[in-house]
């Protein structure tokens, strides 16, 4: 599948992710609190 991602820590308590194999691709940003959710229901099981 090669899916890889790259996180970075941004001012401001923001989180930005990209696509690590075309890094010209647009980012996602997100809060911190946003990704800290997001992270808390992978741990839970499948996200669909």
């Amino acid at each position: 599948m090669n899916n890889c991602v790259e996180t970075a820590l941004l001012d401001h308590d923001q989180l930005a992710v990209r696509d690590s194999k075309d890094t010209d691709l647009p980012q996602l940003r997100f809060s911190g609190t946003a990704w800290t959710s997001f992270v808390a229901a992978l741990h839970g099981g499948p996200v669909s």
